[in-house]
């Protein structure tokens, strides 16, 4: 389709074109030398009907010898070049034409005794026309520069958008192993000391297993939808954790439905577990909250934490990849804030435009 445009868009300009070139002198020639009308409009039009095959020709042999790819100053000799030797044949066409008589050198005012004048008109005629075809190689190659600007634009976009896909699969697979780890070693703690509860546990260890094999496709899923993996993965923790682990959440309907990054509310519960609730030995409330104002989602997760911070090598990097993601999707439209000023507290605050 592209292509097929190009084509008509370049026939358009040619005729276009050159047919009103062709008009603008037959005009000249009728109104300031009373010249027959239907007779010069004829000539115009076959003298500019030729000198469009001739740049329609001259075109697919630029293409066929790769002109566009010559540096500038031999791009530049050849354009003059080419220009003199289609302005010949059309010039001396044009002197046994009425059109000859715009080149008069009386009318000119040239005043030109040392050499004949009709020859003058001749050289005059030449001058016009190969000043005619390298005006259209300057326009040929100036638009060609431009689309070629463009499309290397286009192609700069394209790939920084494939980058940053890769960006986020990268970071989407640092994280899905490190949570279906936690899970799986949640199921194995229950299979020898409550096979019955454990059943339940594989059950809803196949929900986030399906859940994360899709979020390798989707980058962007309804709260609602990743509140369900939630529970999900909040049930396998609390087989684990049994009351040492609550949770308390309040999510309004209409926040529900914004659309998030795949696996971003699981990772930062997953961390508020792993290093707050489970690093201590009496546990304690794990809140959600999440409602939509301003025209922005806004997510809560608040959980107790340890005085002394627990130390883990691994510690963070859910977080730093929830926020490169969000950074990757909307810009400095999201946000994920990390809020530690509670020395037993730990809340972190997301914020994602609506409509994303």
């Amino acid at each position: 389709m592209l292509r097929l445009n190009s084509v008509r868009l370049y026939w358009a300009c040619q005729i276009v074109g050159w047919g009103g070139y062709a008009l603008a002198q037959s005009l000249a020639a009728a109104v300031a030398l009373n010249l027959p009308w239907m007779r010069v409009v004829a000539e115009a039009l076959l003298l500019h009907g030729v000198a469009l095959g001739f740049t329609h020709a001259l075109r697919a042999f630029m293409k066929r010898e790769h002109w566009s790819s010559l540096s500038k100053g031999k791009l530049t000799l050849r354009i003059v070049a080419a220009g003199m030797i289609l302005g010949v044949p059309l010039g001396i066409a044009t002197h046994f034409t009425s059109l000859s008589a715009l080149r008069d050198t009386e009318m000119l005012g040239l005043g030109i005794t040392w050499v004949s004048k009709p020859t003058v008109v001749l050289l005059l005629n030449t001058l016009n026309w190969s000043v005619t075809f390298m005006l259209w190689l300057a326009i040929y190659y100036g638009v060609h520069a431009l689309r070629q600007y463009r499309s290397a634009e286009l192609r700069q976009s394209e790939l920084a958008r494939a980058l940053q896909l890769a960006e986020l699969r990268l970071l989407k697979s640092q994280l899905n192993p490190h949570f279906l780890f936690n899970a799986l070693n949640t199921v194995r703690s229950l299979i020898t000391d409550d096979p019955v509860r454990a059943q339940g546990a594989v059950t809803r260890l196949a929900n986030t297993l399906r859940y994360t094999l899709a979020s390798g496709v989707d980058e962007l899923v309804t709260l609602e939808h990743e509140l369900e993996i939630v529970q999900d993965y909040l049930e396998l923790e609390s087989l684990r954790f049994e009351d040492r682990l609550r949770v308390d959440c309040s999510v309004t309907s209409d926040a529900r439905r914004i659309r998030i990054p795949v696996m971003l509310l699981q990772t930062v519960v997953e961390n508020a577990i792993k290093h707050g609730i489970g690093a201590l030995p009496a546990g304690g409330v794990l809140k959600i909250r999440g409602e939509l104002t301003g025209g922005e989602l806004k997510l809560e997760i608040e959980n107790p934490r340890p005085v002394i911070p627990f130390q883990n090598d691994g510690e963070g990097i859910g977080l730093r990849n929830a926020a490169e993601r969000l950074r990757l999707l909307f810009g400095v439209r999201a946000s994920i804030d990390v809020d530690l000023s509670q020395p037993v507290l730990a809340t972190v605050r997301i914020r994602i435009p609506e409509g994303a």
